[in-house]
């Protein structure tokens, strides 16, 4: 029988498996060093300094790299400094295009940092491939930079079709995939260059450590952020790339039963009379539902839902007892949060409104409690 690739769900399980050839552990070491002896002049082991490169961040890297077929993975200290050292790759004068719909947090890097350091960014809904047409026939465009599902409206974008768009106008596509992981979604095989993601959330899963994750496609494109992250030294501690990878190995059973839940709540908050609207994938009834069925192989976890007013979502938010009123998501416990006061309150209040990121809605990052306690609590908390 000739050997086949394992699935992602294996792989997963295996990541970090016996990288210690002469222990065999099962488990990958947590080498919490900074510096290593060398063997004499000219003979390093391969690590000098763990800014550069450490046998514990080493084996993240190569298994993100893997998940996600790309060329090379890269770990920072956190999703915005993955964020940071991608826009890294752009000069001064140069323009990026990004989805109107962002986590709140990089629309603030893309403004008080991106913006004031030379780099133009312009935003686009990049559900509607006329609207990047647009933009690109207006301006020399160098990247674009696309979240989807969208953060917090569940937008979708069209990843192969606007990568095609993009390669014919030389535009570098990086695609921020923290919410859906690689085990749901693979950017690069849809045509992206660079992909991102906030381990903090789903990859790591459990609300305890802070990581972000790049991986490129290209080996050209792999030296650049290669480069970034050393010079730019914002790295993941060897302690904290053991803790994703250890994230890792549960994230197929964690991800499938928290999507499993998510799928019965959104069914239960659209039926709910104090609930005005519901954004998430995995229903007919998202505009975007067909499209991402085509390019990705779940929902994922996360919904947000709009209800009658905006005292109604205060009231949500108090009265919550299991689900916990907190910002982030991903992991195993259920998070609920205000956008418009909390991950999105840097974002203009007339782009906000615009958008749909109202005082009326909540996000819910669904976890892996029972379903049935999850329901009961949000009835409650909407009476």
């Amino acid at each position: 029988m000739k050997n086949r690739s394992p699935q992602i769900s294996t792989r997963l399980c295996h990541a970090g498996l016996c990288t210690d050839e002469k222990t065999g552990a099962i488990s990958t070491p947590i080498y919490q060093t900074a510096t290593f002896r060398h063997k004499g002049p000219g003979r390093s082991t391969g690590y000098d300094y763990s800014r550069t490169s450490n046998p514990t961040r080493h084996v993240l890297e190569k298994t993100i790299a893997d998940l996600e077929q790309g060329h090379s993975g890269f770990a920072f200290s956190s999703g915005m400094a993955a964020i940071a050292a991608v826009m890294g790759l752009f000069k001064p004068g140069e323009a990026v295009v990004a989805s109107d719909d962002l986590y709140g947090g990089t629309y603030r890097f893309f403004e008080t940092l991106a913006r004031p350091s030379g780099i133009k960014i312009f935003y686009a809904d990049t559900t509607n491939p006329l609207k990047i047409a647009d933009v690109f026939s207006r301006e020399k465009i160098s990247g674009i930079f696309i979240e989807t599902p969208t953060n917090p409206i569940m937008k979708i974008t069209d990843l192969r079709g606007v990568s095609k768009l993009a390669k014919k106008n030389n535009v570098l596509v990086i695609v921020d995939n923290t919410f859906m992981s690689p085990l749901l979604q693979l950017p690069i095989t849809l045509g992206a260059d660079v992909v991102v993601h906030s381990a903090t959330k789903f990859l790591a899963g459990h609300n305890d450590t802070l990581s972000g994750l790049v991986v490129a496609k290209s080996a050209r494109v792999s030296k650049r952020i290669g480069f970034i992250q050393n010079a730019s030294g914002a790295v993941l501690a060897p302690f904290d790339a053991w803790l994703v990878l250890r994230g890792l190995k549960t994230l197929a059973v964690r991800l499938e039963c928290a999507q499993a839940n998510a799928k019965r709540i959104a069914s239960f908050l659209v039926k709910h009379p104090s609930v005005t609207k519901v954004y998430f994938p995995g229903l007919s009834s998202h505009p975007g539902h067909s499209l991402h069925k085509r390019q990705a192989r779940g929902p994922g976890a996360v919904i947000s839902f709009s209800v009658t007013n905006a005292k109604k979502a205060t009231s949500v938010l108090r009265r919550v007892s299991i689900i916990s009123f907190a910002e982030s998501l991903g992991g195993v416990e259920t998070l609920i949060t205000h956008p418009a006061r909390q991950t999105h309150a840097d974002i203009p209040l007339a782009t906000r409104q615009c958008l749909g990121v109202t005082d009326d809605l909540l996000r819910l990052s669904v976890g892996i409690e029972d379903e049935k306690d999850l329901i009961a609590d949000l009835t409650q908390a909407l009476e």
